[in-house]
């Protein structure tokens, strides 16, 4: 044992020298959670996120041919009784005249085809489809009754979807998404 040496650092217990080390270790942690802990906690989302997370829609008011365009989650939901004439033309399209042959229904499994009742509210509601309104190519928000196919028309690129909500021409890459719907009366519809 040199003069300078302890009988503790000879032996291998922790010396004042290791508890600094891993005081000051600690102090370093705790401070680094401190200044990381706002930019982690603003990443939540706030309460008003939080209340839109669903949303009843009164569709009372909507009579055949006529639409609406709600707001959830920040994005345009359009809503639309569809008249009998609009839904057999839907009915008429064949899967394999569609570029997107997929439903794009969060109501359904993911392979749902993209036929007509897959895309609307269902075998008694048929004549109802709710979409998200935001244009599959680069998220404008299209026109409706309009294009084409007497669906929705995207004028910043040109595509057109028919009354179903498909794509039928144009850049769009997918048909319009529908978002998880149900209604909870004959004239109210909960989107979320």
């Amino acid at each position: 044992m040199s003069e300078h040496e302890t009988s503790s650092e000879t032996l291998g217990e922790p010396t004042r020298r290791d508890f600094l080390y891993l005081a000051t270790g600690m102090a370093g942690v705790v401070g680094a959670g401190a200044v990381a802990w706002p930019f982690i906690d603003q990443m939540r989302p706030d309460a008003s996120t939080l209340a839109l997370a669903s949303i009843e829609v009164d569709v009372s008011s909507l009579q055949p041919g006529m639409s609406l365009t709600a707001k959830w989650r920040g994005k345009p939901v359009f809503i639309r009784n569809r008249t009998d004439k609009e839904v057999e033309e839907a009915k008429a399209v064949a899967l394999a005249d569609l570029k997107d042959p997929v439903a794009r229904n969060a109501n359904l499994p993911a392979d749902a085809a993209a036929t007509d009742l897959d895309r609307s509210a269902g075998k008694d509601k048929e004549n109802w489809i709710v979409m998200i309104g935001s244009c599959t190519h680069l998220g404008c928000v299209p026109l409706g009754q309009a294009g084409d196919f007497g669906g929705w028309f995207c004028p910043c690129h040109g595509s057109h979807y028919d009354t179903a909500g498909r794509i039928r021409k144009g850049p769009a890459p997918e048909n319009l998404a529908v978002p998880t719907f149900a209604f909870t009366s004959d004239t109210v519809i909960k989107i979320g």
